[in-house]
């Protein structure tokens, strides 16, 4: 069995769910925290920059890799203890300053906030993202 981390999703087990990434060097990165804390930690900072409320979810590390890897994502593992040794790096204990805006991520509830969320733009995207969640439940 494959090991779990810990990932931040906004609006879980909605039509509009979303994980939380980031944008690195031209790369969309998923977070993938071994520690729970370290996960519920990032998600209060978000949140302290007006972002939407975000789910701490446990799923299989395997999972969410082939998840990131079908989507294009980068999946960045954050260990117990990371230390940071880059500018880059400290990005995977604490959310950038400035997010890049996602109105067109969920329209209603984020006019004019800025998000590290990288919209589902694709019926491909969503019916690969749709395939994924219904893996992930038929595991629980």
């Amino acid at each position: 069995m494959s090991k779990r981390v810990h990932v931040l999703l906004f609006d879980a087990g909605s039509e509009a769910e979303g994980i939380h990434s980031l944008e690195l060097n031209g790369h969309t990165v998923v977070l993938l925290f071994e520690e729970e804390d370290d996960a519920l930690r990032y998600a209060g900072l978000l949140e302290a920059q007006d972002f939407p409320e975000a789910s701490v979810e446990a799923l299989p590390r395997e999972d969410i890799e082939h998840f990131c890897a079908e989507a294009g994502y980068e999946a960045r593992f954050v260990p117990t203890g990371f230390l940071p040794e880059t500018a880059e790096d400290r990005l995977l204990l604490a959310p950038p300053e400035h997010n890049l805006d996602t109105n067109s991520w969920k329209e209603d509830d984020l006019q004019g906030a800025d998000e590290t969320l990288e919209p589902q733009s694709s019926a491909s995207e969503q019916a690969d993202l749709e395939a994924f969640r219904r893996s992930l439940e038929g595991l629980l």
